[in-house]
């Protein structure tokens, strides 16, 4: 496999965990261009991404960790969620998080985490224990499910609640979503691609958009199908068959770039 072949395999997932990590699909594939540039202009780099994930994962702190990016092209509106993720941006770089998310939603170890990051294990260990942490003391809000499969509907929900957040509904259609929305608007929504007749997660969440921003975390068996980076494309997306370590991580992120609402 040649190297350009190695870098396209592995860039979907690059895009995925640059748009967690910053919140925002703009910014996050802004970091990956800027990533792929900076291996274009350096010899070293470049022949370094021979190596597979964790080089090109470790090019890309390079460059998250020498500066933040400002997407002037695409500048979110005020009161977006992607405006949150701006805002937060400005103000913190969330090492722990950092080390969370390559944990989990990238599924690499402690030792490769520690490669990517340029630090040792001990100190992986340790941030990701302090995200942990941090998520048991998030805030409370209140969850739309929206998943066509029974069984995966209730685990969803279990995690949720194992949280300390509310469920406000499930759905498995995108009229049953239309339903729950209209009596009540959720802080958070897990949503599936494919429901249940043959109706669209994603033109379910458009609809939940249009009336309020609201953080959206998509569930699919086919994410490299959303991280083209060449439209409009969900910011925070999980895997199937998924991890319950990795949903929780996709809610603490979503949640700690957007505004959780309180029960009650």
């Amino acid at each position: 496999m040649s190297l350009g072949e190695q870098v396209a395999a592995n860039l979907p997932f690059l895009r995925r965990y640059a748009r967690a990590l910053t919140g925002s699909q703009a910014t996050g594939d802004a970091f990956v261009r800027q990533t792929l540039e900076a291996a274009l202009a350096d010899d070293e780099v470049k022949t370094s991404l021979e190596g597979g994930r964790v080089p090109l994962y470790r090019a890309f702190n390079k460059v998250w960790s020498s500066a933040y990016l400002e997407v002037a092209d695409a500048e979110p509106d005020s009161g977006s969620h992607e405006a949150a993720a701006h805002d937060r941006l400005k103000a913190i770089t969330p090492l722990n998080r950092q080390a969370l998310l390559l944990t989990t939603l990238e599924d690499f170890s402690i030792a490769e985490t520690g490669e990517i990051m340029d630090l040792d294990e001990e100190q992986v260990s340790a941030l990701v224990q302090e995200a942990v942490h941090e998520i048991d003391r998030e805030s409370s809000t209140s969850v739309l499910i929206i998943e066509d499969e029974p069984l995966i509907s209730m685990q969803l929900e279990d995690l949720v609640t194992s949280l300390g957040h509310e469920i406000c509904g499930t759905a498995a259609t995108r009229t049953q979503a239309q339903e729950v929305v209209a009596d009540r608007t959720p802080g958070l929504v897990l949503a599936d691609i494919q429901l249940a007749d043959g109706s669209s997660g994603l033109d379910a969440v458009d609809d939940i958009l249009a009336i309020d921003s609201v953080p959206v975390i998509f569930i699919t068996a086919y994410p490299e199908r959303l991280l083209t980076g060449d439209r409009p494309e969900p910011t925070y997306l999980v895997t199937k068959p998924f991890k319950e370590a990795t949903v929780r991580t996709a809610i603490s992120q979503a949640l700690f770039f957007g505004s959780s609402r309180p029960l009650g």
